[in-house]
């Protein structure tokens, strides 16, 4: 079968932006990223969790981000782990806090001294899982506000262990903050945070383009194609007068309206005003001098 159009060379392969081919972000960038987003965090939970301190703010540290595997995440003993989603892609975020503190936060809730029973239950009671349900949705906006995420985070689910939770591999690495807060004389209670190091730059913003400074471009000129034939409609108003509803209601055909003609006639281009002329004839048709430019 003979070909219609002659056949031509292949075209050159697509040269790619250097933006888009280089390597992720390492660790090493990434951890002092993630700790300045801890430090933040840290200054907006004194407010945040004011309410489970009887509206008191308390005093929040942020310890420098720790490396390590998934496994090692949960506290020793009873705890209460949950899986987070973190933006609008739901990468995972993992919290934890332990079980003493949970019960130490409810007794207070119901009334009592902040105490933890002892010895401690083996599992945390329904009630417990309310209380930690309320501190993912105390901790969420300063996070997401922390990470300058969109689409902020949502609480998954929540297990004792990280085996029950099944959100990542025991070996996954993990960046981890660790934020003690403190209240008075009261003992002091920490919350854990992991991040997974695979979605670290999405979560820190370093994956996301910065955006460079403008380029200051000359403005174009319109005599230049193909701004020079482009067509625009230019409107002389003549007479423009205002007339009552019961007038224009009561119009009839041979009627005279007087419309004094201004001397200076405004002359636009769709409400864009140009400037202004005098009403004039050239070669017995109706013209306009300008005299004036907006």
């Amino acid at each position: 079968m003979k070909p219609e159009r002659p056949l031509v060379a292949q075209r050159p392969l697509a040269r790619h932006s250097e933006a888009l081919l280089r390597p992720a972000p390492a660790a090493a960038e990434l951890l002092p990223v993630l700790a300045r987003a801890g430090d933040s965090l840290a200054r907006k939970l004194r407010l945040a969790l004011a309410p489970l301190h009887g509206g008191e703010a308390a005093m929040v540290e942020c310890s420098p981000p720790a490396e390590m595997a998934a496994g090692a995440f949960a506290p020793p003993g009873l705890a209460a782990i949950s899986l987070l989603a973190a933006g609008s892609a739901g990468h995972p975020l993992l919290s934890a806090i332990e079980g003493d503190t949970v019960l130490r936060l409810l007794d207070r809730a119901f009334g009592g001294p902040g105490e933890a029973p002892s010895p401690l239950p083996r599992e945390l009671p329904l009630s417990a899982e309310l209380m930690v349900q309320r501190i993912e949705t105390l901790i969420a906006a300063p996070l997401a506000t922390a990470l300058g995420l969109e689409g902020g985070i949502r609480p998954l689910r929540r297990a004792a262990t990280m085996a029950e939770l099944a959100a990542l591999a025991e070996d996954s690495p993990l960046a981890v903050l660790t934020f003690t807060i403190r209240e008075g004389a009261r003992p002091a209670w920490s919350l854990r945070l992991g991040f997974p190091m695979a979605s670290l730059a999405d979560l820190t913003g370093a994956a996301r383009p910065a955006l460079g400074p403008a380029r200051a471009s000359a403005p174009a000129d319109p005599r230049d194609p193909p701004f020079a034939a482009m067509p625009l409609t230019v409107r002389a108003v003549l007479v423009d007068v205002p007339l009552p509803l019961a007038t224009l209601s009561a119009l009839e055909i041979g009627q005279v309206l007087a419309v004094p003609v201004a001397r200076s006639v405004p002359l636009r281009i769709g409400e864009a005003l140009v400037g202004h002329g005098s009403v004039g004839a050239v070669d017995d048709r109706v013209a306009l001098q300008l005299t004036q430019l907006a």
